[in-house]
């Protein structure tokens, strides 16, 4: 089903997805077929993906080949420099400091104690996804962390109301790297995009030159399959 945005994302709601990319036009191409997407340029060397007018994740080009080719899934915050030094204070790391982009809010890019990487968005002129809980868009983020326990208390301090407060219902869960991946595998966040099919969507990957690295498998949350785009960055897909 369709959710139109709030006006701003409470702190602590993934309120946002970017994919660091060798070759933006390729992910056009990928993306695009795959899930119906179409493209406008947005900040610098990034465009957005909208499904049905609504914003919902942006592509950019990676400027260092030395960085992974991923997908970044962000925080909302009210107060991006106060995240940050809350984050320090927990022990996580502050990738890249907070910058404000060009009126549209301030971006920064953070690592929790066992080095899983993710986003914080301050919402300015863009508050987020326009639309998200439906095919074709956003519908989760899953931590693969080494010891749930400590990422729970992690991030349940961070963003306390958004994953255990009152009436929550967080749209971020945590498990353990083995439950999927090698052991070897480093602590991640893995994006979700909504499908109606997984098994054929799955296919429409393979097609255009991406793979499957595991699934379909039954999560708590879902069916979901694991895959990689055409260049290498990895997400998943989410029936519901």
């Amino acid at each position: 089903m369709a959710e139109n945005r709030a006006s701003v994302y409470a702190e602590g709601v993934p309120c946002w997805v970017d994919a660091q990319l060798p070759d933006v036009d390729a992910g056009k191409r990928f993306y695009g077929e795959l899930f119906g997407w179409v493209f406008e340029e947005a900040y610098g060397s990034s465009v957005w993906a909208r499904l049905d007018g609504e914003p919902v994740a942006a592509l950019a080009h990676k400027t260092d080949g030395r960085m992974p080719t991923v997908w970044t899934v962000s925080f909302a915050t009210p107060d991006a420099e106060a995240t940050v030094r809350r984050i320090r204070t927990a022990g996580g790391q502050v990738v890249t400091a907070p910058t404000p982009v060009d009126g549209a809010g301030v971006a920064a890019l953070a690592a929790d104690p066992e080095g899983a990487v993710f986003g914080l968005w301050q919402a300015g002129g863009h508050p987020g996804f326009g639309v998200r809980h439906r095919p074709g868009a956003f519908a989760w983020a899953q931590l693969y962390a080494r010891d749930t326990g400590a990422a729970n208390t992690f991030y349940g301090h961070l963003f306390h109301e958004a994953l255990f407060g009152p009436g929550a219902e967080p749209d971020f869960g945590r498990a353990p790297v083995s439950d999927v991946f090698p052991d070897v595998m480093p602590p991640h966040f893995l994006v979700h995009f909504g499908v109606e099919d997984c098994e054929a969507v799955l296919g429409a990957v393979s097609r255009l030159g991406g793979r499957v690295q595991a699934g379909p498998f039954t999560a708590s949350y879902g069916t979901v399959a694991v895959v990689t785009d055409n260049q290498g960055a990895s997400f998943a897909l989410l029936q519901r």
